[in-house]
C-alpha cells in the first residue's frame, strides 16, 4: 500500500512513521493517513499527536515548511485507525502562507465523520529574524535527573505521570516533583504542570514534534485535584524558532476554571533555554 511505503520511507523514528500522511492519487490537497493506537489516552487520540499529522498534511500542501500559528477546533473524538486529510490553501505569499485542513473518520454506518479543523500560517522558522526582545524566563525547575517519570512511582501508587495509557511508551517523561504531587493523592490546587520532555527513540525535537510537546504532559486539571479525562475544545500553538537539540522543557498553567471549562497556557523551552513554542487550549473540566 503507498501509505505502508510512505511510512517505512520516513526512517526509524516512531513519530515520524506514526504521523506520516500519502498524497492520494487524483486528489489534490488530499492525504491519507493512519491514527496509531500508539498515541492513545485511556482510549482518545492526543490531540498534539493529532494536530502533528494534520501539521504533517499542510506542510506537504503549502509552499513554506513550518507551522508559524496553527489553530485546531476538536469536533468529535478520534479513533485509532485509517483516516483522510483534506487540505485547502487559503493564500501563499512570499514569506507566508494559510491553509486549512480537516481530518475525517468513518463512522460504523460509514459516515464519514470529521474529527478536527485545522486553520494554520506557515513560514520558515530558520529565516525568521534572530533578535528577541523578552521578559520570559525558563520555568524553574530541577535538572532532567532529579525529575520523576514513570518507572519512579512506589509500589501501590498512581503512575506519577499520567496513569496506564499508550502514550507513556512513545515518550521521555519526567515531572518536576513540585507538580506531581496530585500522583501521591496531594495536589498543590496551584493548576501547574512542569518536566522535560523527549521522544522515548531519541529523536531530537522539530517544529512538528513541538506541536506534540504542547499537549504531552498530564492536564493541569490533576494538579487542582481532578481526575479523569480532560477533552480539548480548541488548541492554539504559536511557534517561535527552531529547538536546539535534546529535551525540551514544558510548563503548563491554569488560572481559571469556570462554567466546566479551563484554560491552559504552555511554555517550552529548549535545551539553550530560548523559548521555541507557546500555546492556549480551552479544554472540558473533568466531570465528577
Amino acid at each position: 500500500m503507498a501509505y505502508a511505503a510512505a511510512r517505512a520511507a520516513i526512517g526509524d523514528s516512531e513519530f515520524d512513521r506514526d504521523t506520516a500522511v500519502t498524497a492520494r492519487p487524483g486528489e489534490p490537497g488530499t492525504y491519507d493517513a493512519d491514527l496509531s493506537a500508539g498515541w492513545t489516552i485511556i482510549r482518545a487520540v492526543n490531540g498534539g499527536y493529532l494536530l502533528a499529522m494534520v501539521g504533517r498534511a499542510l506542510r506537504a500542501a503549502l509552499p513554506h515548511p513550518d507551522p508559524i500559528s496553527i489553530t485546531a477546533h476538536y469536533l468529535t473524538a478520534s479513533e485509532p485507525g485509517p483516516a483522510v486529510i483534506r487540505t485547502e490553501t487559503v493564500r501563499a505569499g512570499r514569506t507566508m502562507s494559510t491553509g486549512q485542513a480537516s481530518l475525517y473518520q468513518r463512522a460504523e454506518d460509514g459516515r464519514e465523520v470529521e474529527r478536527i479543523r485545522v486553520v494554520a500560517a506557515y513560514g520558515d522558522l530558520g529565516a525568521l529574524p534572530d533578535d528577541v526582545r523578552t521578559t520570559a524566563q525558563p520555568p524553574a525547575m530541577p535538572p532532567y535527573e532529579a525529575c520523576v517519570s514513570s518507572s519512579d512511582a512506589p509500589e501501590g501508587v498512581a503512575n506519577p505521570v499520567v496513569g496506564s495509557t499508550a502514550i507513556l511508551d512513545r515518550l521521555d517523561l519526567r515531572l518536576d516533583p513540585a507538580t506531581a504531587g496530585w500522583a501521591l493523592g496531594a495536589p498543590s490546587g496551584a493548576g501547574d504542570m512542569r518536566g522535560w520532555l523527549g521522544l522515548a527513540d531519541g529523536r531530537d525535537h522539530d517544529a512538528m514534534s513541538l506541536l506534540l510537546a504542547v499537549d504531552a504532559l498530564p492536564p493541569t486539571a490533576f494538579d487542582l485535584g481532578l481526575a479523569g479525562w480532560v477533552p480539548t475544545l480548541e488548541l492554539t500553538v504559536h511557534l517561535r524558532c527552531k529547538p536546539a537539540p535534546g529535551p525540551v522543557r514544558v510548563s503548563l498553567t491554569t488560572r481559571n476554571l469556570a462554567g466546566g471549562l479551563l484554560e491552559e497556557d504552555a511554555q517550552v523551552w529548549d535545551s539553550a533555554s530560548r523559548l521555541v513554542a507557546q500555546s492556549r487550549q480551552l479544554a472540558r473540566a473533568p466531570r465528577p
